[in-house]
C-alpha cells in the first residue's frame, strides 16, 4: 500500500524512488512486523492471563515439563496480526502468489485457533481430533494449489538441489505433491513447538533464505546468472519472508527461554504452511529437507517411532518428538533449543550453498 501511496510522490521528492525497491519493503516490512509485536506482546500476555487462556501440558511429557501449564498460548493470534498489517503497509496486492499466501495463512491459522480453543475450553491437550485437523488441512491447501496454478504461470516441474540441468516434470502429480508438501511443513512445525522458541528460531532462519530464493529467482538477470527458474512476480513473496520473520523475531522477545508465552497451533499451524508456499513459488521444494530440516528431523522421529512401536513393539526413541528424547537423556531445554538453531543455521547455509554447486 505505502508503494502505491508513496511512490507516485517521486516526481516531486526522489527519496520516494525506494519504495519500488523490493529489498527496501522487505526491511520496511521485517521492522514494522517486528516492532509492532514488541509493542503488543506484553499487552497481548496480559489479556490472555486475565482470561486464563493457558497451555494444557502432556501428561505423559518430561516432567519438569508440568510447571509450564498454565503459560498464556496463542501467541500466533498476534503474529497474524502483525503479518497482516505489515503486508497491507509493504506488499503489492495485484501480485496472485500474495493473495494465495496470504489466504492460505489465514485459513490455517483459523484451523489452528479452532484446535487451540477446544484445548483451552476442555483444559487438556488434545484439541481437533487428528483425522479432522488433516482433512481441513488438505481441503485448504487443495484449493489454495489450485487456485495458484490457475491463476499464476506456474509449471510443475522439480529442481534438484546441485543438478542445474535435471528437472523432472511431475505433471498432474504435482498439484496433490505440493498439497502434501504444504500440509506436511505445517504439522512438522506444529511438531516441533514443544520447547520455548524452538521452531520459532528455525523458522525465522528459514523465512530468511526463502525470502531470498524468493527475490534472485524473480529477478530476471540474477536467476539467469546462477541457473534458477526465472519466476516473473515472485519477488514479491521476499516481502513476505522477511515480514513474517519479523513478526516471528518479536514473538521470540517473549518466547524465548523461559517462555512468557507459546505461539499455540494458530502460530505453528500457518508458519508453517506459508513456508512451504514460498518453497513451491520459487521451485525449490526439496530443498525444504534441507531450509526445514530441523522440522523434518522432528516429523520423521514421530513416524520413526509410530511405526516401530506398532509393528515392532518397541520404540526407537525415549520419547518423540526427538527434542523429548534429548531431554530425558539429560540435557537441558536451553542446551536443547540452542543446538537446534546451530543445526538449522548450517542447513540453511547448505541450502544457499546450492545456488552455485548447481
Amino acid at each position: 500500500m505505502l508503494n502505491w501511496l508513496l511512490y507516485p510522490l517521486t516526481e516531486h521528492w526522489i527519496a520516494f524512488n525506494v519504495f519500488k525497491y523490493i529489498t527496501f519493503r522487505t526491511l520496511g516490512g521485517l521492522i514494522s512486523a517486528m516492532v509492532l509485536y514488541f509493542l503488543l506482546g506484553g499487552i497481548q500476555i496480559r489479556l490472555l492471563r486475565k482470561n486464563q487462556l493457558g497451555q494444557a501440558i502432556r501428561p505423559e511429557g518430561p516432567s519438569h515439563h508440568q510447571v509450564k501449564a498454565g503459560t498464556p498460548t496463542m501467541g500466533g493470534i498476534l503474529i497474524f496480526l502483525c503479518v497482516f498489517v505489515s503486508t497491507l503497509l509493504w506488499m503489492d496486492f495485484s501480485s496472485v502468489p500474495v493473495w494465495t499466501a496470504l489466504g492460505l495463512y489465514t485459513a490455517f491459522a483459523m484451523i489452528g485457533f479452532w484446535d487451540d480453543v477446544r484445548k483451552v475450553l476442555s483444559r487438556s491437550h488434545l484439541g481437533l481430533k487428528g483425522r479432522t485437523k488433516l482433512l481441513l488441512q488438505t481441503a485448504v491447501a487443495a484449493v489454495a494449489v489450485i487456485a495458484f496454478y490457475r491463476l499464476f504461470p506456474a509449471d510443475t516441474q522439480l529442481s534438484l538441489p546441485f543438478f542445474k540441468n535435471i528437472r523432472p516434470d511431475l505433471g498432474s502429480l504435482y498439484i496433490p505433491f505440493a498439497v502434501f508438501v504444504i500440509v506436511g511443513t505445517s504439522n512438522a512445525v506444529n511438531l516441533t513447538d514443544g520447547l520455548d522458541g524452538l521452531a520459532t528460531g528455525p523458522s525465522i532462519l528459514a523465512f530468511i533464505t526463502y525470502g531470498l530464493f524468493a527475490y534472485l529467482s524473480g529477478h530476471s538477470k540474477i536467476a539467469q546468472y546462477l541457473q534458477i527458474p526465472y519466476i516473473p512476480g515472485s519477488g514479491e513473496l521476499a516481502i513476505l519472508g522477511g515480514i513474517v520473520a519479523g513478526a516471528l523475531i518479536g514473538f521470540l522477545w517473549f518466547n524465548t527461554y523461559p517462555a512468557e508465552i507459546f505461539m499455540g497451533d494458530v502460530g505453528s499451524l500457518p508458519v508453517g504452511a506459508v513456508l512451504a508456499f514460498l518453497a513451491i513459488v520459487t521451485k525449490n521444494e526439496l530443498l525444504l529437507i534441507f531450509i526445514g530440516g530441523v522440522f523434518v528431523l522432528e516429523a520423521v522421529s514421530v513416524m520413526t517411532q509410530v511405526v516401530s512401536f506398532r509393528f515392532l513393539g518397541r520404540r526407537v526413541f525415549q520419547m518423540a518428538p526427538i527434542h523429548h528424547h534429548f531431554e530425558l537423556k539429560g540435557w537441558k531445554e536451553p542446551k536443547v533449543i540452542v543446538r537446534f538453531w546451530i543445526l538449522s543455521l548450517l542447513l540453511c547455509l547448505l541450502a544457499l550453498s546450492t545456488l552455485k554447486l548447481r
